[in-house]
């Protein structure tokens, strides 16, 4: 009686356990939904701030197309193999791993920082600054593609750390939709015409036209500014400069002290000698008159 009732007590047991299964697991297909809300931290208000993911820079403005725009504070994600990708726009890249390994991995492929340009046109969407892999930090480039709903339809990884990811939208479908020139303030586009006369012209050559061309982006907010860069390259040639000035002086006063001293070692031997100030140069020069120095037991060899 005790062994029946030993193994009735164990079947409603495992039943317990197989109805637990079914209802969180039972479908894998619902695990991998893309429309399923984030929860991995990153992206998602309602995660305790201690628990997310801990992004190294800030993301940079919203930029480029007007219409794209609109685009900022969504997300798209798609899940490959084992892996869930999400897009935020003009916010970050992140990858999830969908395993029940205990060190599942869930980390960022990178922030929005800047726009990828040629020949007058967006060709992408920089995330820069993610994750560290190895000596380097991860980034993503995004590709927007024409299509007739906005999704996240391809991931890729053509070399390491670096991931690529098509997007495809509506909002890309014009043939112009992705012109850089209009999207330009009046004086940038000003200076962009001036540029373009004086290539033509022949006053400046390609280089000197491309790099024109990067200062234009970089005031227009399409590319990440280099110039705080160069000031602190200045300011570190200014302090470069600063320490040789001190070291010219310490130097100076050192030969200073070395030509009093000289001066009163002549003197305490009785040589006579003659002082002369270069006003120029700031310097003295010590003439000895008699060259049979005290100490010297030989003769003055006069041949």
């Amino acid at each position: 009686m005790r062994c029946f009732s030993y193994r009735v007590a164990h079947l409603i047991s495992l039943c317990f356990v197989c109805v637990y299964l079914f209802i969180n697991y039972g479908s894998a297909g619902k695990m991998k939904i893309v429309e399923e809300p984030n929860t991995f931290g990153l992206n998602n208000p309602f995660v305790a701030q201690g628990s997310r993911l801990q992004p190294k820079v800030t993301p940079a403005p919203v930029s480029g197309p007007v219409h794209l725009h609109q685009l900022a504070g969504k997300c798209f994600s798609l899940t490959e193999s084992t892996y869930k990708y999400e897009f935020c726009p003009f916010h970050n890249v992140t990858q999830h791993e969908q395993t029940f390994r205990w060190n599942a991995y869930s980390g960022i492929l990178g922030i929005w920082q800047e726009w990828e340009m040629a020949n007058n046109t967006f060709t992408g969407m920089w995330m820069r600054d993610g994750d560290t892999c190895g000596n380097r930090n991860r980034e993503t480039k995004v590709i927007l593609v024409c299509s007739t709903r906005s999704k996240l339809a391809q991931v890729s990884e053509p070399s390491t750390c670096v991931y690529s990811l098509t997007f495809e939208t509506p909002l890309v479908c014009h043939p112009h939709s992705l012109l850089v020139y209009p999207t330009l303030k009046e004086e940038l586009q000003k200076e962009w015409d001036e540029a373009e006369q004086a290539r033509y012209e022949g006053l400046i050559t390609e280089q000197g036209y491309n790099n024109l061309l990067k200062g234009i982006f970089e005031d227009a907010g399409l590319l990440k500014s280099r110039k705080v860069k160069v000031k602190v390259q200045e300011a570190a040639a200014d302090s470069e400069s600063q320490n040789s000035l001190e070291k010219c002086k310490a130097d100076y006063q050192k030969l200073r002290e070395e030509t009093e001293r000289l001066r009163a070692l002549l003197t305490q031997h009785n040589i006579p000698f003659t002082s002369e100030t270069n006003d120029a140069k700031g310097t003295v020069s010590v003439t000895v008159k008699d060259q049979h120095l005290r100490g010297d037991n030989g003769l003055i060899d006069v041949q």
